[in-house]
């Protein structure tokens, strides 16, 4: 904690000393060496990893699971993050090759969702399908040239709120794969010259598409039955 920053903080001085934190103050010059921000605020925290993740238990539980699929950009899976939280989606999944959760980007994006959403780093793609599979849900993967229109896919409850959105890399989308894995390729409609969607654009889409679909057809669980599309 920088000099002063206590007058601005007090809240949240007071809440560490509380839950048994120690407050150790400093000067502006060390905190600004410690922090990866060119202005810090004045308070720093050190905190324990992430622990491991339940995959299974996060299959079987309520709500959507975005899947991302080597997405990179720290940014984006942090505000991927944070909005699958204020979509009420179950959680978030990252496959090797995405960013990482503790990235300070990362964690400064999701806005603080990261510590209350269950997010699972380094899961092998493989290992997302064949968990999908066994708690009977549909994985889904977004793509451009997908077989089905997003909203006649929500129309349609071909996707719901058991789905899980596989969201591809920035740079090169679905690996072929996530596609051979896929039970559905969902493509987003796209009514102006733009080719694609920011990652963190098309899982808002999708989440909120098929949260509406969901409350249209009086289900207000969003998904609450079995969604596993045939192969």
């Amino acid at each position: 904690m920088a000099d002063g920053a206590g007058d601005a903080f007090p809240d949240i001085v007071a809440a560490a000393q509380s839950a048994g934190c120690r407050v150790t103050p400093t000067s502006q010059q060390a905190l600004a060496a410690m922090a990866e921000t060119q202005h810090p605020q004045g308070v720093l925290a050190v905190c324990d990893l992430l622990p491991a993740g339940d995959l299974d238990a996060l299959m079987a539980g309520p709500g959507p699971i975005v899947v991302l699929e080597g997405v990179s950009d720290p940014g984006n899976v942090g505000t991927i993050i944070r909005t699958a939280d204020a979509a009420g989606a179950g959680g978030v999944v990252l496959t090797p090759g995405s960013a990482d959760v503790h990235n300070g980007k990362v964690v400064r994006s999701t806005a603080g969702s990261l510590f209350h959403l269950p997010v699972l780093p380094d899961v092998p793609l493989a290992a997302v399908a064949d968990a999908a599979r066994r708690h009977d849900r549909a994985l889904v993967v977004t793509a451009g040239d997908g077989d089905e229109d997003l909203f006649a896919a929500a129309d349609g409850r071909l996707v719901c709120g058991r789905t899980c959105w596989v969201i591809g890399s920035e740079a090169h989308g679905a690996s072929p794969e996530a596609r051979a894995a896929a039970d559905l390729l969902v493509r987003i409609p796209m009514a102006g010259a733009a080719e694609s969607l920011n990652a963190a654009v098309a899982t808002a889409v999708v989440l909120y598409v098929t949260a509406h679909a969901g409350l249209r057809s009086g289900d207000s669980n969003t998904g609450s039955g079995n969604d596993r599309l045939d192969p």
